[in-house]
């Protein structure tokens, strides 16, 4: 019987390593198959246009996104096809002109006989506040068509989005030869789930911080500089934490609001209350 009951303890702290394990594989897994989701949602690529022969292919990825200044950067690489082309689409055998629209800013020339290289592009972005983050959304709308030596000619266009702080809903057609996106974007699941968690860890240790304090003037501990050292820490540490926010966003956005401001707050006047209460408490002419 006494081996018996050796040999449970040691038992019981095998099985609760076991399922720790399988926990920690779960977790993992799981993290694997987001990241993986996410990854296949970045590399969409999205076409419309013309499958002309004779034909301009647009090859346009967004490659990183202002939601503060209101912009993304569109990289545009332009290849002629068929009779519209030199060396290989390398260069157009006759001036072609891109024509875009209002939200791109101006139009794109390229001389004829000249080589190609990719540009970017400013774009301006509609709707949303940066200040909503991190439940902000934007939207734009790409048009892109071509003339060739003063005639239109087709368009075939593909867009992906290669920024990661962005997941981005992409509907295309093709509007009088012209190739159009209605482009909607808004915070990818990886930046919304931080943000969500940092939220959640702002106000965990500002309640923390507001128990221990309340432990602390209760039963009249006085001064304990540990304590304090570790409120204080508290304090400071959330504002650097607060600027690990993905896409960094501006003071007074939502985040702040509804976390960052209330937590600095609570932190703050929780150490007040737990210094004065101190020095009343160490205070012989107080008791």
């Amino acid at each position: 019987m006494a081996t018996l009951r050796r040999l449970s303890p040691a038992r019981g702290r095998l099985a609760a390593s076991g399922a720790l394990l399988l926990l920690v594989a779960a977790a993992v897994a799981a993290g694997v198959w987001l990241q993986f989701g996410e990854r296949q949602t970045l590399g969409v690529r999205h076409s419309t246009g013309s499958t002309a022969p004779d034909r301009v292919d647009i090859a346009a990825s967004v490659q990183r996104i202002d939601a503060a200044g209101r912009e993304l950067v569109l990289r545009v690489l332009v290849t002629p096809r068929g009779a519209l082309a030199e060396a290989g689409g390398v260069s157009p055998s006759a001036d072609l002109t891109l024509q875009t629209s209002s939200a791109v800013r101006g139009d794109l020339t390229f001389r004829a006989h000249s080589r190609i290289t990719t540009m970017d592009v400013p774009v301006t972005l509609t709707g949303g506040s940066v200040t909503d983050y991190p439940f902000d959304s934007y939207g734009t709308t790409l048009e892109f068509g071509a003339r060739q030596g003063g005639e239109p000619v087709p368009v075939r266009m593909t867009l992906t989005n290669n920024d990661a702080l962005f997941t981005a809903a992409v509907d295309g057609s093709t509007v009088d030869g012209a190739a159009v996106f209605d482009v909607g974007l808004e915070r990818s699941g990886s930046a919304f789930a931080f943000a969500v968690f940092m939220m959640v860890a702002m106000w965990a240790l500002a309640v923390s911080v507001l128990v221990g304090g309340w432990f602390l003037v209760t039963r009249r501990r006085g001064l304990t500089w540990p304590a304090l050292g570790w409120m204080a820490a508290t304090l400071f540490a959330l504002a650097a934490f607060r600027n690990t926010a993905p896409g960094a966003p501006p003071v007074g956005s939502l985040l702040d609001y509804v976390a960052f401001f209330w937590a600095e707050a609570i932190i703050a006047l929780s150490i007040v209350v737990v210094v004065v209460t101190g020095i009343r408490a160490e205070d012989p002419r107080s008791g």
